[in-house]
Order: structure tokens, then C-alpha cells, then sequence
């Protein structure tokens, strides 16, 4: 792709700059501010976002954008660069404007500056490989649909937000013979970044996760809870495996403390054997026994491995639907 040759043009009277880290509790009053109106159930603290600018693999300079007027953030776009890929360089992005600046063209100055970043990564990174750019937003929001749409981004994929509470009963089924259910143990963490990576291979959409992204996104963030997170074994080969993680900013505004299952995979050769039913059922138990209310996990509507049959059959009822729109690059 051909990128701009010149930098974005900013709507009168804003600043942009890139975010830095002191400005994590502005960007926390924004993101609240947005929740007020858009309902998607993403809740921050400071120190959520601290973490997401110390990502290492994050540019500050370069990957974000901060929009101020007047003092106050009123708008901010980041980027998630992929260093790694399967098959097709996807670069994803997010972004948002504070309800009280919408419509007047920051949205779409902010989508112009991210699908310029993504060209660059792309470029830079796997110019020989399809490259797109990606977005999200949960589907009641009518006028970041109405954007993506305006600026050429297709819908690709549907994602369900699923929750179940956890003072009903939580089935337990018994581990087949031959493999052993086992805490999660940070012994297994290479072993367990190649088994994710192998398991995701076939995923709409999914990237390889190297050591440094593994540890910074996957099991090194102040959400991971190993303590939530069971392994099925085979010998010392991890057959299946479920991950869970707990955010304090959602139980601090909903009043619900939640087990989010932020990760369920299962090899292929070991698919059809209930294996990760038992992982996550052992989850969810856990949960239940150290005082969590409910859980909660994401889900690909159109994936072929099963995931939303073994959701609902364990008692979860779908909460949301999200949307990801695409454009090449």
C-alpha cells in the first residue's frame, strides 16, 4: 500500500502527542466516560494501563496517540504490533473519543492514524505476507459500526461475550485414564507457550506468541491467576489447558467479582476427549470454592473446534456479541 505522505490532520484546537505513563489517570477518566454510554462491560484502573504502556513490545512514541483539549484526554488511539504471524501480518488497533467530543471528527482522524501505523508495521515487519488492520466493538454501538464501515473496514468475525453464575451447581466429570489434571505450575511455561501456539495455529485470526508477548499479555499481567488455571497432562505433554484471570476494575464497578477464562486450548490429537471440559469444570469449581460470583469468557461465534457447544453445556448463556472489522492493507 501506498502510505500518506504527510501526518494526520487533527480536528481544530486539539493537541495529539503520544500517551505517556503519567497520563494513565486521564486516560482511565476517559475510558470510564466512554463505558457510561457504550455499555461494553471494559472497566480500567491507572494501573491496568500502566501495564498496557509498559508493554515492551509497545512504541510508545510511535504505537499511541493521545488527543487533548483544553487539558482533559478526549481522545486516544494504540496499537497491538504483531512481530510474529502465521500466515497473514494482522495488525490490531483500538481507540476511543469521550462521548462529549464525538462527532466532530476525531473518530475518524483517529482511524486514519491507525490504519497509517498499521501500513508502517506492516511494511517494516512482513512486507512479503497479506497484512490487514483490525478493530472491535461490541455490536449496540451503532456509531463505531457506522465508522469502521464508513472508512472500508469489513466485518469478519463475530465474538460472543458468555457469563454464568457460579452459585449454581458446577458438573464434574472425571479425568480420562491415562492423563492427570494438574495446577498450573510456571515450571510449564515455555511448554505451555509452544502447546498455545500449536493449538491456535488453526484459529481464525490468531498470531503466535513469542516469549516476550507471551509473558508480558498471557501469564505475566496483574489480571492472571494461576491459582485459577489447570492443566491436562499426558505424562509431562500438555494435552489441555485452561488459563483464568481476574480484572479488579470490573469487580470494583459492577460490585460482581468475576473468573474471566481468558484461555482454553486443546491439542488436536487430543480433541473429542472432553479434556478441556474437565480443566475448565475444575476452573469454575475453584472459582465457586474461593468466593467468585460469576465467570465470564469470550468465545469465536463461527469456530469449528466446538468451544460454544462445550460453553453452553457447562452453563453459560451468552451476554454480548462483539464485532471485528478488517481492512487490507
Amino acid at each position: 500500500m501506498a502510505l500518506r505522505a504527510v501526518p494526520v490532520s487533527w480536528p481544530h484546537g486539539i493537541t495529539a502527542r503520544p500517551l505517556e505513563k503519567n497520563d494513565v489517570q486521564a486516560w482511565a477518566d476517559l475510558l470510564a466516560a466512554r463505558e457510561q454510554v457504550d455499555q461494553g462491560g471494559e472497566h480500567y484502573t491507572s494501573e491496568d494501563l500502566l501495564e498496557e504502556l509498559e508493554n515492551p513490545q509497545l512504541e510508545l512514541s510511535r504505537d499511541t496517540v493521545g488527543l487533548w483539549a483544553d487539558g482533559q484526554l478526549v481522545g486516544f488511539g494504540q496499537m497491538y504490533p504483531q512481530t510474529t504471524i502465521f500466515d497473514v501480518d494482522r495488525q490490531g488497533g483500538q481507540g476511543a473519543v469521550h462521548p462529549a467530543w464525538r462527532r466532530r471528527g476525531l473518530g475518524t482522524a483517529l482511524m486514519e492514524w491507525l490504519i497509517h501505523r498499521a501500513g508502517e508495521l506492516h511494511l517494516a515487519n512482513h512486507p512479503d505476507s497479506p497484512g490487514e488492520v483490525r478493530c472491535s466493538t461490541i455490536s449496540t454501538n451503532a456509531g463505531a459500526v457506522q465508522l469502521f464501515r464508513g472508512l472500508g473496514f469489513e466485518e469478519t468475525r463475530y465474538f460472543l461475550d458468555m457469563k454464568r453464575p457460579l452459585d449454581e451447581p458446577v458438573p464434574a466429570f472425571d479425568v480420562p485414564e491415562g492423563f492427570r489434571l494438574a495446577p498450573f505450575d510456571r515450571e510449564y511455561d515455555e511448554a505451555l507457550r509452544l502447546t498455545h501456539n500449536e493449538v491456535f495455529r488453526d484459529h481464525w485470526g490468531s498470531t503466535p506468541r513469542d516469549p516476550q508477548s507471551w509473558q508480558s499479555t498471557v501469564i505475566g499481567t496483574r489480571a492472571f491467576r494461576p491459582e485459577l488455571s489447570y492443566l491436562v497432562l499426558e505424562g509431562e505433554t500438555i494435552a489441555a489447558y485452561v488459563l483464568g484471570y481476574e480484572y479488579v476494575a470490573d469487580v470494583e464497578a459492577t460490585g460482581v467479582r468475576e473468573a474471566h477464562v481468558g484461555r482454553v486450548g486443546t491439542r488436536r490429537e487430543y480433541r473429542g476427549r472432553g479434556l478441556a471440559r474437565v480443566a475448565l469444570a475444575e476452573v469454575l469449581a475453584e472459582s465457586a470454592r474461593a468466593g467468585f460470583q460469576r465467570a465470564g469468557l469470550g468465545v469465536d461465534a463461527d469456530g469449528a473446534t466446538g468451544a460454544l457447544g462445550l460453553y453452553e453445556g457447562l452453563g453459560f448463556g451468552v451476554h454480548s456479541k462483539w464485532i471485528t472489522f478488517s481492512r487490507a492493507l
